[in-house]
């Protein structure tokens, strides 16, 4: 009763703190774009949340997956470092081949620049995401024994809603429009699909490492390699294409990262058989 009523306000508040730090912003004109206060409070106040539930109503700290877990799981934290920039490789190649990208600003110095200058703010960004939808949300889901799909579903979706504010207020129109040529409302249902897709392989990592940590290193690398990809111009969609082959949202895209998920809870129901298996067979030599 007090995991689900804890899960409760939780959602609740993780749903309305955007749209706070918009009615923030309101007050406070003259801020720059995407670093304002109600940004702050909109990034924060779910982590703060988490705390104040871990502290003071009754969650505890011993599920937060903050344990490195190396042993055996080194594998998984290479998946991680790998996962986005394989798929995106995979994508450029796709649209190479077919010219349906223009890559005549991609200066690869430049990017590895710009992907090194990012990591720490991203790696800090990321550690307070991801102590929030997995070392928080994901884990009291799964002390109720949510269902995979289920479990899924609602992470993905609570974690894309409360993206809301971001897509529909705080992300710049030029940015929208650099990803998939849309209006607000559409590219937000997309970016909620999207998220739901990417859910996949995120829980999956999790629920092989028992940890946040490769799932830092994962986030942080989307977020310091494939963005400034498309935000910054150095590389260009063909018009039309933008759906397909977009590095962050296209429908190939978002389906590789769907695959790499399914094939890592593939794997992992795999090492639950064979472990339970194994334990049969030592309960029996007993």
């Amino acid at each position: 009763m007090r995991a689900k009523r804890n899960i409760i306000i939780f959602i609740a508040i993780v749903l309305v703190c955007g749209w706070l730090g918009v009615l923030v912003d309101g007050f406070i004109p003259g801020q720059p774009q995407g670093n304002t206060l109600g940004m702050g409070l909109w990034l924060v106040l779910p982590l703060l949340t988490t705390i104040v539930l871990r502290s003071f109503a009754g969650d505890g700290w011993r599920d937060i997956g903050f344990m490195f877990h190396l042993k055996g799981n080194v594998k998984w934290y290479i998946v991680s470092l790998l996962v986005y920039p394989a798929v995106t490789f995979t994508v450029l190649l796709i649209s190479y081949l077919f010219d349906w990208m223009n890559f005549s600003n991609f200066e690869i110095n430049t990017v590895i620049s710009v992907f090194m200058g990012s990591l720490l703010i991203q790696f800090v960004k990321n550690l307070f995401e991801e102590s929030v939808w997995r070392g928080y949300l994901t884990s009291k889901l799964l002390v109720l024994k949510v269902n995979d799909f289920w479990l899924y579903l609602i992470v993905g979706g609570i974690w894309g809603a409360w993206h809301m504010p971001y897509f529909l207020v705080f992300l710049s129109e030029s940015d929208i429009i650099s990803v998939l040529p849309v209006n607000r409302w559409l590219f937000a249902i997309v970016g909620i699909v999207t998220m739901i897709f990417w859910t996949v392989m995120y829980t999956e990592i999790y629920l092989l490492t028992k940890s946040i940590w490769p799932l830092v290193l994962m986030h942080t690398t989307e977020d310091a390699l494939v963005n400034p990809l498309i935000l910054e111009g150095y590389i260009q969609v063909a018009q039309g294409k933008e759906f397909l082959v977009s590095p962050t949202a296209g429908i190939i895209t978002t389906f590789l990262y769907l695959i790499v998920g399914l094939l890592l809870r593939t794997k992992r129901k795999k090492l639950m058989r064979r472990t339970s298996q194994s334990t049969s067979i030592t309960i029996m030599d007993h």
